[in-house]
């Protein structure tokens, strides 16, 4: 019998299939995105563009001149979450962690959504031994990623609503290739994982590098896989963007030395805020966004300008 009393899990009814549940509980947390846009003074980064927009603020122009950008995988590029969700709900339920009764969705985002599977082992099973905890989250992921093949190869159309792309990813992907930027992604999932996502939204060609967590010596929330994607891009964390989704993630960036812009696909915002993003989007058609790219691109017009006069 594994209990877990030091942590709220709660109580809900199981099911065994993961769609209906997951994908009504999962759209009802997009009514927390308010105030979007929030400003944290210490992210890195952050100046006041000296251009002709100077007299308004512009978060990313100090990039100028972009040379990269990162991206976090799961939630950032797909919302694979409630995935994530059933089969850790199921598979922990199976082996009556907390008396039986399956774990919640609130405890899924606030406790395991972004984590390593090394530290979500020590945190799920603190008095199994490492090896036994990190079987189990081996089985985990081979059972999400049955349920991504089960979705893309057997029936395509429920993929396109239980595993999409981020609204607006095609766009932003080809404003990258469009001009020359370099890109990488970077992930605490293990790389089979990876490997299939990328695979299924099409982009295993797409990046130059896939960094995985447990190939460094330590992963997200520290800095190490994002300095492996910076070195590996031959990329200055001064004129790099990240994109991310997670709390872990978030600080991973920020230590790395570079700007975070948060995706609100899932977590709190509060909690983004609070780990450093530089501000925050609901998606890549967001038109913040969109305004912070422009002004970065006049302010490297603006600086290449200057330098030749």
């Amino acid at each position: 019998m594994i209990t877990f009393s030091s942590l709220h899990l709660g109580h809900g009814p199981t099911h065994l299939f993961p769609y209906a549940q997951t994908k009504n509980y999962f759209q009802r947390r997009t009514t927390c995105r308010d105030n979007l846009f929030r400003f944290i003074p210490t992210s890195p980064k952050v100046s006041i563009s000296s251009n002709s927009h100077s007299a308004e603020r512009y978060y990313l122009a100090s990039l100028a001149p972009l040379e990269a950008i990162l991206f976090d995988i799961d939630g950032t590029l797909c919302d694979s979450d409630p995935l994530h969700y059933y089969a850790f709900r199921e598979m922990l339920q199976e082996i009556d962690f907390n008396d039986g009764n399956p774990i919640t969705e609130e405890f899924f985002i606030e406790k395991i959504a972004g984590k390593h599977n090394v530290e979500l082992s020590r945190l799920l099973f603190p008095d199994w031994d490492l090896s036994k905890g990190l079987k189990f989250m081996d089985d985990k992921e081979a059972m999400f990623r049955r349920q991504v093949h089960y979705a893309y190869v057997l029936m395509p159309k429920l993929a396109a609503d239980q595993l999409k792309s981020i609204n607006g990813l095609k766009r932003l992907c080809k404003w990258i290739e469009d001009r020359g930027l370099k890109r990488g992604a970077v992930t605490n999932a293990p790389r089979p994982n990876a490997e299939l996502l990328l695979s299924s939204l099409g982009l295993s060609d797409y990046f130059e590098t896939v960094v995985i967590a447990n190939e460094c010596d330590r992963a997200k929330p520290f800095p190490d896989p994002y300095l492996k994607g910076l070195k590996a891009l031959k990329a200055s964390p001064d004129h790099t963007l990240v994109f991310e989704d997670s709390v872990s993630g978030i600080k991973a960036g920020v230590a790395a030395g570079m700007p975070v812009l948060g995706i609100t696909t899932r977590n709190p915002e509060h909690l983004l805020m609070e780990a450093g993003a530089t501000f925050l989007i609901k998606d890549y058609d967001d038109p913040k966004l969109w305004t912070e790219l422009e002004a970065l691109e006049s302010e490297a017009s603006e600086t290449v300008a200057s330098r030749n006069v």
